[in-house]
């Protein structure tokens, strides 16, 4: 079933064009990768999708609902690539305030934050100011913030940037648990190797554009490569432009 739409999307910045013509559908419980170098237009694509950017022109549904109406329902999480966290905050208090924007009720609180301290797996750490915690671990309380309500979809910008081997695959793994459970996921990276891990489509984007679309063994064969980063390079001419 298909949970996002977007049609003839178009996003400029002055003479800059970030996003020229996209259309992709996701699905219920699928998790769909934006794949491309810097520059791509990828970041500009999930705030167009989450409601933080208006497109130019083109359209974007969720379930049905325009993004800001979505994002009112608490139907969309959304994680910048550059989000941070208050440094004198504990990580159980953050994760309280972040429940307490979302649930009706003190019951709901509780099972949100429940829920966040088992995403998070930070153990005694979750009572320690965030300034304390690694860059891993702000990664995964922030990434417990967004799935704790379980929105019907979470963005993703390049949600494992930065991260050393233990908790790249930590977040990877609640990642898949999430879709698991039935959630959807539209996640962007340049790391080709962990989109072929976690994502059930792609789109490899260039440029603005939209390349091409698939499963990664679909384009791995398309473009008679090993994996998708050799995909890729074939997919765009084997010329990478900055």
């Amino acid at each position: 079933m298909e949970l996002v739409a977007v049609r003839n999307l178009y996003k400029s910045f002055g003479q800059v064009i970030a996003v020229d013509g996209i259309s992709f559908k996701v699905g219920e419980g699928e998790i769909y990768g934006i794949i491309g170098p810097n520059g791509a237009g990828k970041t500009t694509t999930l705030r167009v999708i989450s409601g933080i950017l208006k497109p130019d022109r083109g359209s974007v549904s969720i379930a049905g609902l325009e993004p800001d109406e979505a994002r009112e329902r608490g139907y969309i999480g959304y994680l910048p690539e550059d989000a941070g966290v208050y440094r004198h905050l504990k990580g159980i208090d953050f994760l309280k305030f972040v429940a307490g924007l979302y649930a009706e009720s003190d019951e709901a609180v509780e099972e949100y934050v429940s829920r966040g301290i088992e995403i998070a797996g930070l153990g005694d750490s979750i009572h320690a100011p965030m300034g304390s915690y690694s860059k891993g671990m702000k990664r995964r309380i922030l990434l417990a913030a967004v799935l704790m309500s379980n929105p019907r979809l979470a963005i993703l910008d390049e949600p494992t940037s930065g991260l050393d081997v233990y908790y790249s695959v930590a977040v990877r793994n609640v990642i898949k648990e999430y879709a698991r459970r039935g959630g959807t996921v539209i996640i962007s990276s340049h790391n080709m190797l962990e989109v072929e891990y976690l994502c059930d489509r792609l789109m490899f984007m260039y440029k603005g554009k939209m390349v091409s679309e698939g499963t990664p063994g679909e384009l791995k064969k398309k473009y008679d490569a090993v994996n998708l980063e050799e995909a890729f390079i074939n997919a765009i001419g084997g010329v990478y432009e900055a």
